[in-house]
């Protein structure tokens, strides 16, 4: 072939993957500020079981404490713990907001993902009906026995047709 191709796509980034990273990381980078990272940081701690074994003895403490094991001086929150009560609830509606805000931010990175893998795809069927072209193809045919082959495999996904080999 004629000269080397240099940029995206050149010889040391074939297929331009190191320039699809670079912007996928690029937008990820610009949607995640200092909330989002003190948002996933408390989630990824909360889905631990070190965060369960401290709970665990959290409360174990507590109830101990406030049922009179170490005497009545040391009772805060006496039966039925409507202190401890309250702030796990006060926890839980917490946790449960640092859990959605980084679901979303997950379904904010899919469709950045699946925006670029669309983009990705586009590139890739231009690429190749050029090539094809070039070498004498019939897209027309192989857009054919492309059709031929999805309708096949939806058959055997959905139970419903056989293969034709």
């Amino acid at each position: 072939m004629g000269g080397a191709v240099s940029g995206p796509g050149g010889p040391r980034d074939p297929g331009g993957l190191a320039l699809r990273l670079r912007r996928e990381q690029e937008v990820l980078a610009r949607m995640r500020g200092a909330e989002d990272r003190i948002a996933d940081a408390i989630t990824a701690f909360a889905g631990t079981m070190q965060f369960v074994y401290i709970h665990a003895a959290w409360f174990t403490v507590w109830i101990v404490c406030n049922e009179g094991a170490f005497g009545q001086q040391a009772v805060w929150d006496p039966f039925p713990f409507g202190l401890l009560t309250m702030i796990v609830s006060l926890e839980a509606i917490f946790l449960s907001t640092f859990v959605m805000v980084s679901q979303n931010r997950q379904a904010a990175r899919e469709n950045v993902r699946a925006d670029l893998d669309f983009e990705t795809n586009v590139r890739s069927e231009v690429w190749s009906i050029h090539m094809g072209r070039a070498l004498g193809v019939d897209p027309t045919e192989v857009e054919r026995k492309v059709q031929e082959v999805l309708a096949e495999n939806r058959a055997r996904m959905t139970g419903s047709g056989h293969s034709s080999q």
